[in-house]
């Protein structure tokens, strides 16, 4: 099926080949991604920052991220259109690992999810994004947006919190204790920045509404600061050494080295070390970071196919986050993938290849080396807003909403489920239980929906009467080991006191193990009682699932014809002889 090659293809670099090789690249083209490089990353500087501090690291980590992971995924990925970086579902999961692990356990996990992802690729697991249910995405999104805006409500506020709890609850009665000592100059600036986002898009301008919120939340603060106030900033919060040895504040204004994620430093400074134990203990969480990211990626992409009319390879963007993941923590970036709303940005500036997203990645290292002294003014009040409004879009509140209102009962157990257990234990847990439960309430009502029915007096499929003692049964859904039981139970009683019956399966499109099991039992059923099963139409699988099984005909008790017709004329000849 040509239309859905991109789930199963698997090529190196497959967006950029088929953007720029196999189509001709114009200077127009050129062009026309320079802006929209230009403009993504204006956008992401802040962001990045943002959502690095957010997962536990200095704010020169979301940037290394940005410029690495953005270049190399966009060169080697399978999306036209798609921006990688920090993004803000990772938060629920990098945080903890950065708390108990530290920066190098951070960089060790992502090396490893990297790894994970290289192998999900060539496993040509990128179509399986297919089966994920929108009552799930939902759910564990919803629950990631809660979380994160939790998370900012000290430094929007301005408390005074050494060390949050783990658990989220705890979080809730740490951050009710320390609310009587908010900051009001912290309050201020956090709100006036918020506020400013909130009703900037008003103004229907093309500049991003965080970008003149951040700004001048920014300014605010300096100059609140500069009359005696003590607003917290990057430059406070934040330092570096030099290479002479001396302290620098903020973020340092040179390129990242290159080191092993485990000499980096682990949660009490000292180098993390690599061994069988700590690989055993990173793993969960790097497989949670696995699949995540490639839940993200994968979704992006689709929505991203949704806004352009192209198609992505799935195998080949997983490919291509794996090897970005692989390579960034080398030089201190943390865990990348796509993000949507600057991949949707990015499609709406103008954005014609992945060129765009590479230009992208040089804004952001140009700002890192040329415009580290002023990052170090932004306040973490501010920063704090940003995330809000990072968690609100992401939570995508109205599409909850309307699932609410307007789905089956499962879809909102399911919803409600991942949510729950998202916000409160770990999102592994949440998307994995609501995969689960979707997948048994699927079953249940599927099982639900296959029914037998007595035709036998029906004369539009039995045109003529049948012979004394015979019946006839007709079966619609399929027949899979949560249905196939309870059918052939009914049949079997429907028949008790019969000479045989035809059993008219044209409805039923899957017949599994269990339903194969079933209907050999319900067979034996009619050897003991002396009553004839007498089964037409089969359907190509069912066929030749009983062909596999080498199930044959048992003299004077069951047989198989092509069609219902063909068996009704067989059962007649026979009780006339």
């Amino acid at each position: 099926m040509p239309h859905r090659a991109h789930l199963f293809s698997l090529r190196l670099a497959h967006g950029f080949r088929e953007a720029c090789l196999d189509e001709p690249y114009t200077g127009r083209r050129f062009s026309r991604d320079v802006m929209a490089g230009l403009t993504v990353g204006i956008i992401a500087i802040p962001l990045a920052m943002a959502l690095a501090i957010a997962s536990g690291v200095p704010p020169q980590y979301g940037l290394y991220t940005a410029f690495i992971a953005g270049f190399l995924i966009a060169l080697l990925g399978g999306s036209r259109f798609s921006i990688s970086g920090p993004t803000a579902a990772f938060v629920v999961i990098l945080y903890p690992i950065a708390q108990s692990h530290g920066l190098g356990g951070l960089l060790l996990a992502t090396l490893m999810s990297g790894v994970l992802l290289v192998i999900m690729a060539f496993m040509r697991l990128g179509r399986f994004i297919e089966y994920i249910p929108e009552s799930v995405t939902l759910g564990f999104t919803g629950g990631i947006a809660v979380v994160i805006a939790t998370l900012q409500v000290k430094d929007f506020f301005g408390l005074s919190i050494e060390t949050m709890p783990e658990h989220y609850w705890d979080k809730i009665a740490a951050l009710a204790q320390a609310l009587p000592g908010l900051d009001v100059m912290s309050t201020l600036v956090a709100a006036i920045t918020l506020a400013i986002m909130l009703l900037w898009p008003r103004l229907k301008t093309p500049i991003p509404p965080h970008l003149p919120a951040v700004l001048l939340g920014s300014l605010l603060a300096v100059f609140l600061n500069a009359n005696g106030a003590d607003i917290d900033t990057i430059g406070s919060r934040f330092s570096y050494l030099m290479p002479d040895g001396a302290a620098g504040s903020g973020i340092p204004p040179f390129l990242p080295e290159f080191a092993w994620p485990w000499q980096r430093p682990d949660v009490d400074g000292n180098p993390l070390g690599i061994s069988w134990s700590m690989v055993q203990e990173l793993l969960p969480a790097a497989f949670a970071i696995a699949m995540l990211g490639a839940i993200e990626s994968l979704l992006c992409a689709v929505v991203l196919d949704g806004m352009t009319g192209k198609r992505h390879s799935a195998n080949s963007e997983l490919l291509g986050q794996g090897i970005g993941n692989i390579v960034t923590p080398f030089f201190g970036g943390i865990t990348a993938t796509a993000a949507i709303a600057r991949s949707a940005a990015n499609y709406k500036a103008g954005a014609e290849s992945p060129v765009a997203a590479m230009i992208h990645a040089a804004v952001v290292l140009l700002a890192l080396v040329y415009l580290s002294p002023l990052l170090a003014y932004l306040p973490m009040a501010a920063m704090a807003s940003l995330l809000i409004m990072v968690a609100w879009n992401m939570s995508e509140a109205p599409k909850s909403v309307h699932l609410l209102k307007t789905a089956p009962k499962s879809d909102v157990l399911v919803f409600l489920t991942c949510f729950s257990l998202t916000v409160a234990l770990d999102m592994v847990i949440a998307i994995t239980t609501g995969i689960l439960l979707a997948a048994v309430l699927f079953m249940r009502e599927m099982a639900q929906m296959t029914r037998v029915t007595d035709i036998t007096g029906n004369p539009r499929i039995v045109s003529a009467g049948l012979p004394e003692g015979w019946q006839v049964f007709k079966i619609n859904g399929p027949l899979f080991f949560a249905a196939a039981d309870r059918v052939f139970g009914e049949l079997a009683g429907l028949s008790r006191n019969a000479r045989g019956f035809i059993l008219y399966m044209d409805g039923v499109t899957v017949l599994d193990a269990g339903g194969l099991s079933a209907l050999n039992k319900l067979v034996e059923i009619c050897r003991a009682e002396g009553t004839r099963i007498v089964i037409a139409d089969l359907q190509f699988q069912p066929l030749k699932t009983l062909a596999r099984a080498g199930v044959e005909p048992v003299e004077g008790v069951s047989s198989f014809y092509s069609s219902l017709d063909a068996a009704l004329t067989e059962v007649r000849v026979r009780a006339s002889q």
